[in-house]
């Protein structure tokens, strides 16, 4: 298999069809690439774009984040889900600022040691705020790379060795930031796992999983969320989001509003434990 030659078209494919996404855009400061990574983790694009842009008029800087208290980082994200990103996302601010004097750094490794940072992220970062040779390794990239050279579907679980040692074959010399958002496009866009649209890929001639009849991987669990403890715990933050900042909220009138009573204290227990609900005299708040 040509990888020089496929990743080319790849990257002339995106040049053509890439979505206008502002963390893209050339004068998109490392701050906010690091940011847009953070709320992107398993969250639509579609969703983030508008929180995104509120998040950065607010909070431009680490510096400007990290002086505010966490719980209004916790209430300005909203309903973005997986909440402790937020307060992942305001402790990785406190750290830039302590540790690189407010910078965002450019190397993986000081990257990594940011608190919610792990290995995708910091490559991620690295690459699209820097420039730097990495290996980003999504969902979609694991996708594309896996369908086309190995013609089997998306791989479940952790990537492997393998998958990385394959990704690393395809990173070019030079451009492989552009690479990487290149092939994360096409995952996103046309090698979707559902409805993949293979006819407007630049590289299905290659792609022996096309070749191969497309065969099915393994099936994939739906994750339910209606009724579940993380919807009891959406549900409380969006009570505690409703109040100001400096209001509270007793326990009665906290969990009233959840079907199941003993559910919903579980759930206020789980968020106390995890530091995004804080007790005060009178009551629970942010």
């Amino acid at each position: 298999m040509d990888r020089t030659r496929l990743a080319a078209s790849i990257v002339s494919w995106y040049g053509d069809h890439a979505r206008d996404l502002p963390w893209r855009r050339p004068d998109t400061s490392p701050w906010a690439v690091l940011v847009s990574e953070f709320m992107l983790q398993q969250t639509p694009v579609r969703r983030v774009l508008q929180p995104w842009s509120d998040w950065l008029r607010r909070w431009p800087t680490p510096a400007s984040l990290a002086a505010d208290p966490v719980g209004e980082a916790v209430r300005a994200w909203g309903r973005l889900g997986y909440p402790r990103r937020a307060r992942r996302l305001h402790a990785s601010a406190t750290a830039i600022v302590e540790r690189h004097g407010g910078v965002v750094p450019r190397d993986p490794d000081a990257l990594r040691a940011l608190p919610g940072v792990g290995d995708y992220t910091a490559a991620a970062v690295a690459s699209f705020a820097f420039g730097a040779r990495q290996v980003v390794l999504d969902v979609n990239v694991r996708r594309v790379l896996a369908r086309l050279e190995c013609g089997s579907d998306t791989p479940t679980g952790e990537p492997t060795v393998a998958e990385r040692r394959r990704a690393e074959a395809w990173l070019p010399a030079n451009g492989a930031d552009r690479w990487s958002v290149a092939v994360m496009e096409l995952g996103a866009q046309v090698c979707r796992a559902a409805d993949p649209a293979c006819a407007g890929c630049p590289v299905s001639a290659d792609c022996r999983w096309l070749a191969a009849g497309r065969p099915s991987g393994p099936p994939r669990r739906r994750q339910l969320y209606a009724g579940t403890d993380r919807a009891a715990r959406g549900h409380l933050l969006a009570q505690l989001r409703a109040i100001s900042p400096a209001d509270t909220l007793a326990e009665n009138r906290l969990v009233a509003g959840w079907p199941d009573r003993s559910q919903a204290c579980r759930a206020l227990t789980s968020l106390l434990d995890d530091g995004l609900v804080h007790v005060a005299d009178d009551g629970y708040r942010l």
